[in-house]
């Protein structure tokens, strides 16, 4: 019995196979049966031609109205068949095949297979495949393999049209045999899961929809399991690691630092705090997101967790996704700590460290500086983007990386700045984008979550806006106006924007100094600079 890693070369064929592969990248047993349907066409209906559209790879069922052969040449000819769904008819061109009057002819019923095109302003198919659905007149049997069942309809192309699919998997699926199933007995029955191989069956060729839905929800918890595994072992291997512990020392600089707050912390802000403190003193690395809406403090509370951190001789890396938004960390730093952002300098404070900046448009005297400080551990916080990952970027002692926004970045990309430290560092992610839990079992599915809901008191009220600029131009004016008064009357507006104008994001620049923003929009010329504190 073939195992699902089995070449498909050896089930169906050279020239099948080499099309599946070529068309759709299918190599395996195993890569064709879970290549699944994606609709179920049952025979006999016909499809509505409204709902064609250019360019698409399309499969109709419909009716044979007439059919005309006309000879182009001594050797060529073409075939037009005229087909209708009962309201609306469809023109289908056979190049060189007249003998397909033999088969289609008025009254016929067929599945038809192929590129919708336009010619002479009308919507047609071009030498589609064909399937037909019913007996012909003199009871020869055109269609058996389907008859009375739903017809699986498959993700194709040009090389791989449905119809090969779908026979190729009706030839394989009896080598799948009984498959072992990942699932026990008892949580089968629990939620009413279908064995593995009957869903595997009934997602192909399925007697009714029910069965169908009833195997896509198996096959559903197949894919979410997988995940949760991988998920759990991550979790086990991180908890295992051996972390320096980074526990808060009286005297030191998180103390100064809360001392010269000018406001109060939140409940959540104290709660979680105390949560990231006990969690950084551990011997295993923290691994932790800290979910809040923008202006819920969450700086605030990744500030003290590094500080925490540089109190205990290590240092701290804060990861952001673009330039602007880096800069802008920086800057909130440096206005947060204030003369505990600068060591060596005039007037700071006796424990006071150093905020150092980095990213792919420094100039390299700067670059160079921010490198020393980085490596001599001078710099206790470290701010910048891709820049960080850089082999050229070297800690003295790596013991906090937080990640803002972590959806911009891949797991290799955090895991090469975790790399970066003596023993694997703690590790804290912040976002501000709500997060459905099928999203956080991806992108999350790892870290322990903390959620941060309450927001500071006086704090202005958040204000949301989704403006579709590309199909509405002019609104794009009065989003700029709209950011000019908040920033105006001292508000922050963060316009989340990551195409511009003509969709390169050349089309807008940042002062990094400043949080100045100039937009263009290309050919228009550029547009009056606007004064916005965060922009990303």
């Amino acid at each position: 019995m073939p195992d699902l890693v089995s070449p498909l070369r050896s089930l169906l064929g050279g020239k099948t196979a080499t099309a599946l592969e070529a068309g759709l990248g299918l190599r395996t047993l195993g890569d064709l049966v879970q290549h699944y349907p994606r609709r179920y066409q049952r025979r006999g209906e016909l499809t509505d031609l409204a709902a064609l559209q250019v360019g698409e790879q399309a499969t109709i069922v419909a009716e044979v109205q007439s059919v005309r052969v006309r000879k182009l040449d001594r050797r060529r000819s073409m075939t037009d068949v005229v087909v209708s769904d009962g309201r609306r008819e469809l023109t289908l061109t056979f190049f060189n095949q007249p003998w397909l009057t033999k088969k289609l002819h008025k009254g016929v019923r067929a599945s038809f297979d192929g590129n919708v095109d336009v010619f002479n302003r009308r919507i047609k198919l071009t030498n589609p495949e064909f399937e037909p659905l019913e007996d012909d007149e003199d009871g020869s049997a055109l269609a058996k393999d389907f008859a009375g069942q739903l017809v699986p309809i498959y993700p194709s192309s040009a090389k791989a049209r449905t119809k090969t699919v779908r026979r190729s998997v009706r030839l394989v699926l009896p080598h799948v045999g009984s498959l072992a199933d990942p699932l026990p007995p008892a949580l089968r029955a629990r939620h009413h899961l279908v064995d593995r191989s009957t869903a595997l069956h009934d997602v192909h060729f399925p007697d009714s929809l029910a069965d169908a839905e009833a195997a896509r929800r198996r096959l559903k918890w197949d894919e979410a399991m997988a995940l949760q595994v991988t998920l759990a072992q991550r979790r086990r291997a991180a908890a295992e690691n051996p972390a320096t512990p980074r526990p808060a020392r009286p005297g030191g600089l998180l103390e100064s630092f809360e001392a010269r707050l000018p406001f109060a912390l939140t409940g959540q802000q104290e709660d979680i705090g105390a949560l990231l403190q006990e969690e950084l003193a551990g011997r295993h690395p923290m691994h932790r997101l800290l979910q809040g809406e923008v202006g819920s403090g969450k700086t605030v509370v990744a500030l003290r967790a590094m500080l925490q951190v540089v109190d205990s001789g290590g240092q701290a890396a804060l990861l952001a996704p673009t330039e602007v938004l880096a800069a802008q960390h920086g800057r909130s730093l440096r206005e947060l700590l204030g003369p505990l952002a600068h060591a060596g300098e005039l007037e700071s404070a006796e424990s006071a460290t150093r905020v150092a900046l980095l990213t792919g448009s420094q100039s390299a005297t700067t670059r160079r500086a921010a490198l020393a400080e980085v490596a001599s551990g001078e710099a206790g916080i470290v701010v910048g983007t891709h820049a960080l990952l850089q082999e050229t970027v070297q800690f003295r002692d790596l013991g906090l990386v937080v990640i803002d926004e972590q959806h911009r970045f891949g797991v290799e990309q955090r895991d090469a700045l975790r790399a970066k430290g003596a023993d694997p560092p703690h590790v804290l992610v912040m976002t501000a984008t709500p997060i459905p839990r099928t999203v956080a079992m991806t992108v999350y599915g790892d870290l322990e979550v903390s959620l941060l809901r309450e927001l500071p008191s006086g704090r202005v009220a958040i204000e949301s806006h989704v403006v579709p600029s590309a199909e509405h131009p002019s609104w794009l004016d009065k989003v700029w106006q709209r950011v000019r008064e908040h920033v105006e009357r001292g508000h922050q507006a963060f316009v989340v924007c990551p195409r511009i104008g003509d969709g390169d994001e050349s089309t807008y620049e940042v002062d990094p100094e400043t949080g100045t923003a100039v937009f263009g929009d290309g050919e228009q010329g550029r547009r009056p600079p606007v004064a916005v504190t965060d922009v990303y």
